[in-house]
């Protein structure tokens, strides 16, 4: 997927860039403040999540926490967002690096997998709620509006853990329903999410 296509024949030759075809479009921004959660329907509020574009992408930027030691999660929904709570298979490893050098891990989790769950499914582990401390990342989504196919998604989330290291949380699934998915819900497992940005972008095959 080429982001950048350039018109010349080198970089030092460069004069202009352009986005090529297969680009991201930016469709929504939503901006947390003590908010319990931020959620994109489609149709609502100029938000598109249809067969307009074969892949979606998420992309929060400094979410922070009123609670200490809690997880980013997201869910779906099939109904418009009058529900969320669409069944779930996924897999997810970590890996940490202590402040102090002391600990490094890479660590395949098995007990937060789902299996068939209607679950939200937690993004991050353990997550601190300093004033300093936030989450950011990505997750993709693959042609939610598909009535043949479940719905593929990879998310990939770097935090603050409260214990004080960098935690790379990398998650994969699908929704298990041939159902188009025309909602994704993010939140903390408790409390709001007291400051953060979370962008919604269309991408372009061809």
């Amino acid at each position: 997927m080429a982001l950048v296509k350039y018109n010349d024949n080198s970089i030092s030759a460069v004069t202009s860039t352009a986005l090529a075809e297969g680009s991201l479009v930016p469709i929504k921004t939503l901006t947390a403040s003590g908010s319990a959660s931020l959620s994109f329907v489609h149709g609502s509020d100029g938000v598109v999540l249809d067969s307009t574009y074969p892949i979606y992408k998420f992309q929060w930027n400094d979410c922070n926490p009123a609670t200490d030691d809690i997880r980013w999660e997201f869910q779906g929904s099939t109904n418009g967002g009058s529900s969320y709570g669409v069944t779930m298979t996924s897999t997810k490893f970590k890996a940490v690096h202590l402040e102090n050098d002391t600990y490094t891990d890479l660590s395949y989790l098995s007990f937060q997998d789902l299996a068939q769950s209607t679950s939200y499914k937690n993004l991050s582990n353990g997550q601190g709620n300093g004033a300093d401390e936030c989450c950011v990342g990505t997750l993709y989504l693959f042609n939610p509006s598909s009535t043949t196919f479940v719905k593929h998604w990879m998310a990939r989330t770097n935090m603050y853990q409260t214990d004080n290291y960098p935690e790379d949380n990398f998650c994969a699934g699908y929704f298990n329903t041939t159902s188009a998915i025309d909602a994704i819900q993010f939140r903390f497992s408790s409390g709001n999410i007291d400051s953060g940005t979370i962008k919604l972008y269309g991408i372009k095959d061809s």
